[in-house]
Order: structure tokens, then sequence, then C-alpha cells
């Protein structure tokens, strides 16, 4: 009989980990990018919903936002580049990384 040990089945990691925040309290503070993923929003159906996955003071946070300046942003780092650090700011209307 079969182990299910001996097939090397690794498990997928594919949600993100940390304590929700909201934005308000990681603007202009600097943080560690470590994951993140687009989804469809949950509320308005007509966008995406970037969530990220960061570190602040070395605590691990998850923040959602349809932002589409920090979605367009983040969709342009390579993957091999994470993590990284930045801080968002708020700049007129919209948030972006800096």
């Amino acid at each position: 009989m079969n182990q299910f040990k001996d097939f090397n089945i690794k498990p997928e990691i594919t949600s993100l980990v940390g304590d929700k925040i909201n934005i308000s309290r990681v603007l202009n503070r600097e943080i560690t990018v470590t994951n993140y993923t687009v989804r469809p929003s949950l509320y308005e159906k007509s966008e995406n919903c970037l969530w990220l996955e960061f570190q602040l003071k070395g605590n691990k946070h998850v923040l959602f936002t349809s932002g589409t300046i920090l979605i367009q942003q983040i969709e342009k780092v390579p993957k091999d580049s994470f993590p990284f650090n930045a801080t968002i700011i708020k700049e007129n209307e919209y948030y972006e990384f800096t």
C-alpha cells in the first residue's frame, strides 16, 4: 500500500498571508512588498482589486484596493524582483508606489 508522503506532493500556496489593514494606515510609510494578486472586485464588477501582501515593522499584512495606478505599477515589477521596499503615497486623487 502506498503512503501519501511517498508521492512527494508539495502544497501550492495561493493565498496571501497577514492581518488585513486599511491603506490609510500605511500611507507615507516604507513597507516591504512580498506578494500580490489582482482579482475581480467583489464590490465593483467592472473593476479589478489589488490584494497586496507586505510587511510593516516586521509584521505581515494584506490590504485590498481598486487603485488603478497601484495595479498598473505593480504589474510591471518582475516576479523575480520580490520582495522590494516601497512607500504608498496619495497623489491628488489616486495612490501610487514611490
